[in-house]
Order: structure tokens, then C-alpha cells, then sequence
């Protein structure tokens, strides 16, 4: 299979590295908005109008799948996307729902949403647990982290003191949602800021986890082919491929 991945700058690329490691398709097509980013401060008819633009774009490459990395974009646009598109599309907050339904059994388990502004307005992800029975929900807009991961800071004072800023300690959820694909880049940090046992919901693990449940995906590639487009400074975006993905060698 060939797919697209799309993304509104370059967090999607944990995505793809998801993808990588269970070697699913043939070849990535990625395409990140770099020149609009972030979409997460933009209201919704913009966002529709950006995905719309990035669906037409894709066209180019006769893809049979899109996966839609942006939370933002998936809350808000993807049946607009899907009008337009000839192929299936699918994004990270449906696979994030499905895949936090398979690990939590408890429908009061205390379950913490993180996005950005844009992502935790629309409430998809409340909607799509309340639709499964979860009640016990909580989200906060920590927009902060993006800049932090695209700084490189994974860890440290910094970090800690942005933790304390957004988090009451004295309270540890039974699970979280990384709602923003720059998000799985600070696990190891969150897992110590909280406590080992909280469950983390990556949103590229989510999306592996849906695409082997909906869709026939028998073949292993160990080494796909993989373009990276980027609407401003494609070379940036590549530079942060390389390290992101151990891809050095193929750039």
C-alpha cells in the first residue's frame, strides 16, 4: 500500500516512526503545512479550508490511504476531507479513542486529555469515550509543550517547571491521552513527573493499533519508501525526519 500522512507541521513524524517500526506500507507520502503551522490557535473554518487544501495536494500521489496525524485536524475536519478525497482517510482521534477503550477496562478509570487550544475545544475525545461509557474525564490545553519539542526539550528544569504549571501532582490519572503528536516525545518525562503505572495513549501507537483491526495488513516492508514534503522549508522538515526517524541514510 501507499499512503499520505498529514500533519500541520512535523509532530506527525512520531507517527510515522510508529508505522516504520511495524513496517506496514510499501511507501509514505508525508506532507507537513510547516508554512501555517500551528493549527492548534486557528479557528475551525480556517482549519477545514487548510485540510481541504492539503487533500487536494495529495491527490498527486494516487495514494489508497491518508492518515490525518493532527489531532486538531482530525477533530475538526475530517469528514470535509473525506468528501473531497478519493481514497480513506482516517485520523488519530478515533484511533486514540478506539485504542484507550482496549486498555482500560474500568469505564471510571480517571482518563487526562492533553492538546492544544484547538484540539481540547472541540471535545472529540470526551465525545467519542462518552459514546463508550467512560465518565471519568478530564482535559487540559498544554499548547506549551509544542514549542518545548520543537526546542528539543525532552527533559529538565524547563520541562518540570511547564509539568507544575499545568498539573496538580498530588493527583496521578489512571491513563493519558497524548493528544498532539509532539506529545510522545515527552513520555519518559511525564511517566516521571506522574507515576510509572500511568498508561500513556500515543497517538501513533493508536493508529497501528486501528489499522490492523480495519484494515488487511499482511505484508511486513523493511524498507519502505518514504517522501517528505513540506509547504515552507522542506529541508528543515527533513532535518528533523533524519534525527527523529534514524533516517540519515536515506535523505
Amino acid at each position: 500500500m501507499k499512503i499520505g500522512v498529514f500533519d500541520s507541521g512535523i509532530g506527525g513524524l512520531t507517527v510515522v516512526k510508529s508505522l516504520l517500526e511495524h513496517q506496514l506500507f510499501e511507501e509514505i507520502i508525508y506532507f507537513g503545512d510547516t508554512a501555517r503551522v500551528p493549527y492548534g490557535s486557528k479557528d475551525k473554518s480556517t482549519i477545514i479550508r487548510y485540510a481541504i487544501e492539503a487533500v487536494e495536494f495529495l491527490k498527486n500521489f494516487k495514494l489508497d490511504l491518508i492518515i490525518v496525524a493532527c489531532n486538531t485536524v482530525s477533530a475538526y475536519a475530517l469528514d470535509d476531507m473525506r468528501e473531497v478525497s478519493s481514497c480513506p482517510i482516517i485520523g488519530v482521534v478515533e484511533a486514540g479513542v478506539l485504542a484507550t477503550s482496549n486498555i482500560l477496562e474500568d469505564k471510571d478509570s480517571n482518563i487526562l486529555i492533553l492538546g492544544t487550544k484547538a484540539t481540547i475545544k472541540s471535545k472529540a475525545y470526551e465525545i467519542g469515550l462518552h459514546k463508550l461509557k467512560f465518565t471519568n474525564l478530564h482535559a487540559k490545553e498544554t499548547g506549551l509543550f509544542v514549542p518545548l519539542v520543537e526546542d528539543d526539550i525532552y527533559d529538565g528544569e524547563i520541562l518540570e517547571a511547564t509539568f507544575r504549571h499545568y498539573f496538580d501532582k498530588s493527583t496521578s490519572p489512571d491513563a493519558i491521552i497524548l493528544g498532539c503528536t509532539h506529545f510522545p516525545l515527552i513520555s519518559d518525562a511525564l511517566h516521571k513527573y506522574f507515576k510509572e503505572d500511568t498508561t500513556l495513549i500515543h497517538s501513533g501507537d493508536a493508529i497501528v493499533e486501528y489499522l490492523e483491526k480495519n484494515f488487511e495488513l499482511s505484508n511486513k516492508y523493511k524498507t519502505p519508501k518514504i517522501e517528505f514534503f513540506a509547504s515552507e522549508n522542506p529541508d528543515a522538515l527533513k532535518s528533523v525526519a533524519a534525527k527523529w526517524l534514524n533516517l540519515e541514510e536515506t535523505i
